[in-house]
């Protein structure tokens, strides 16, 4: 039978076949790992059986979209409600039925747009499902495992997308690591894993990989900083329900760069 196989650690979807991939070049980087059982394989069909999405109501015109039980690395998506259209911010492996009906009840989704290549996830079936195209940094473009028509990649360090919300390149986990800018109230930043809140709510940190522990280049978080100095914003969503920052998230990331930096310069005898 043909599917279009996802990678079970992961959780990106690729292209139909009657057998799976031989392995995840996504998961072979040393950006993401393959767990010590090895290689594995599901597929949508699989996972609407197993799992279900939850919500969640942020804000007013922020809702959190994630699968339980867990599925792959676990983030949840976000819906950016507005009255230009609605956005969805990075994606998940599951759409079930009640997803669909929900989403298409608050008005369906204009476009999505995806931080980097580990939230890929089954981002073809969604634009399917929803008629929506698809924003990838030209960057990354290598790391789209299943390509299609949907796909728009963006060029430079900001893009447009919708009236008041604004792609932003700060690089760093990937060259085309993005972030969504929601010019709504105080300012709200979408950060995904590429700015990734801290445990204690006030800061964020920057890594080239999280389960492998590999840090961020001095030149690299710089370049990070200066991507965000002009932007303004209190609110900061990372790539789980609970991540967050819920107020000063542009001084939290101020402190957060300092403090990364000055980390990097520590006597290590200390």
């Amino acid at each position: 039978m043909v599917h279009a196989w996802i990678c079970a650690t992961c959780g990106v979807q690729y292209p139909p076949g009657a057998q799976p991939p031989e392995h995840c070049p996504i998961c072979r980087d040393a950006r993401q790992y393959l767990p010590p059982t090895g290689q594995e394989w599901t597929t949508m069909a699989a996972l609407q059986r197993l799992h279900c999405n939850s919500f969640r109501q942020h804000e007013p015109g922020l809702l959190g979209i994630g699968s339980v039980p867990r599925v792959a690395i676990g983030q949840r998506a976000l819906l950016v409600q507005t009255p230009e259209g609605n956005v969805l911010w990075d994606c998940i492996s599951l759409l079930d039925a009640a997803t669909e009906t929900l989403i298409r009840g608050l008005g369906g989704i204009a476009a999505i747009a995806i931080s980097h290549p580990h939230y890929y996830a089954s981002m073809v079936d969604w634009s399917r499902s929803f008629a929506a195209p698809v924003y990838l940094h030209a960057a990354d473009r290598a790391w789209v495992m299943r390509p299609n028509p949907a796909l728009v990649f963006w060029e430079g360090d900001s893009h447009a997308l919708l009236p008041g919300l604004t792609l932003l390149r700060p690089g760093g986990h990937f060259a085309g690591g993005a972030v969504l800018h929601w010019d709504h109230e105080d300012g709200v930043l979408l950060g995904g894993d590429v700015l990734a809140t801290a445990a204690d709510r006030a800061h964020v940190t920057f890594m080239r990989s999280y389960p492998n522990f590999i840090p961020l280049a001095r030149p690299v978080v710089e370049r990070m900083a200066r991507c965000m100095a002009p932007w303004r914003f209190d609110r900061l969503y990372g790539p789980f329900f609970e991540s967050l920052i819920p107020s000063g998230a542009k001084a939290a990331l101020a402190r957060s760069v300092a403090r990364y930096l000055a980390a990097l310069d520590e006597d290590p005898d200390v």
